[in-house]
């Protein structure tokens, strides 16, 4: 039975259902670590970096700045060749703020990576508030050379008093600039979010995912607070002063986002995982599979049992667009 002919269907369309369709393959993101830092690290607006960000940012085991971009890119695509049958790759530039920097030393990470065989598409992790006109013209330029091209911006909250508390140094008002000019030049977009921040309430977070829905933002990457040692959010944690999400409160609440989506926003992501030996709590993150499974059974209204499959069964209440993994 099609999805449309669903009283109260749910479609969830995720990025690796998005690039199988694209490219008639299963196509893995490689993140990559071109030995960036942040305008919020080095002195320019800060010297910490946001509260929950540990000293390595966002950095996959082999993702080691010490090795070049072609190193990185074929070491993470034999593995994702083996563990996943991956055949199509996309460069996912991922660590703390890849637009910081010269241009020339951009162009030069960016073509290595669009210069390897297999390697369809570039997916450039970034603030808001650090893309000049050169760098903006660069992602252009790779837009063309490559048929799949992403630029992710960090905002994690649309409230400025949120983003006061996780210190981001930018507001609001920096991203809707970022994603106008963006939009000016045909750059597709995704917004990262996280959900549980302190002092925010549900409707809070629902807020936030309706206005980048109203925004036209084409993806989201959907993240739960988590705390990593050696960050000032770890410090505070030990405190009492943060409050986490428990499972039961997450699922809950990526379920009604599905809901309010619906398919008219990309899936590149359902919950975030920390570096091994990083994290501190909550515990249920190390559950990401059985976490992700609950929450589309949640959408199909089952109980979630403590074993649970790899996919959901589809039910006559929710259709899905299945994922192909579990973004």
């Amino acid at each position: 039975m099609k999805a449309a002919a669903l009283k109260d269907a749910v479609t969830v369309r995720t990025i690796g259902d998005e690039l199988r369709r694209q490219f008639g393959c299963r196509v893995h993101k490689v993140p990559v670590h071109a030995g960036m830092t942040c305008p919020n690290r080095d002195g320019r607006l800060g010297a910490g970096g946001c509260i929950y960000c540990g000293p390595g940012g966002s950095q996959a085991a082999w993702s080691d700045p010490a090795l070049s971009v072609s190193e990185q890119l074929r070491t993470g695509m034999a593995y994702a060749r083996r563990r996943y049958k991956a055949r199509k790759f996309v460069a996912y530039f991922q660590p703390f703020t890849n637009t910081y920097g010269p241009v020339e030393q951009l162009a030069a990470h960016w073509g290595a990576a669009a210069g390897e065989k297999d390697i369809v598409g570039l997916s450039v992790g970034t603030r808001p508030d650090c893309l000049p006109e050169d760098v903006l013209a660069l992602l252009v330029r790779s837009r063309d050379r490559l048929p799949y091209l992403c630029l992710e911006l960090g905002l994690q909250s649309v409230h400025d008093r949120t983003l006061q508390i996780l210190r981001r140094g930018h507001d609001f008002a920096a991203f809707e600039k970022a994603v106008s000019r963006a939009r000016r030049r045909e750059i597709p977009l995704c917004a990262h979010v996280i959900l549980g921040l302190p002092g925010e309430t549900v409707e809070d977070m629902m807020t936030t995912v309706r206005t980048l829905l109203e925004m036209g933002i084409e993806g989201i990457k959907l993240h739960h607070l988590h705390v990593l040692k050696n960050t000032p959010l770890a410090a505070a944690y030990a405190k009492g002063e943060i409050a986490l999400m428990s499972m039961e409160a997450y699922i809950d609440v990526v379920a009604e986002i599905l809901r309010l989506l619906s398919g008219r926003m990309v899936i590149h992501r359902l919950m975030g995982e920390a570096p091994r030996g990083h994290l501190v709590a909550p515990a249920w993150t190390t559950r990401k599979p059985e976490v992700v499974t609950a929450i589309y059974r949640r959408l199909e209204r089952t109980e979630v049992g403590p074993a649970v499959p790899d996919m959901p069964k589809v039910t006559p209440q929710v259709a899905f667009i299945l994922p192909q993994d579990k973004a």
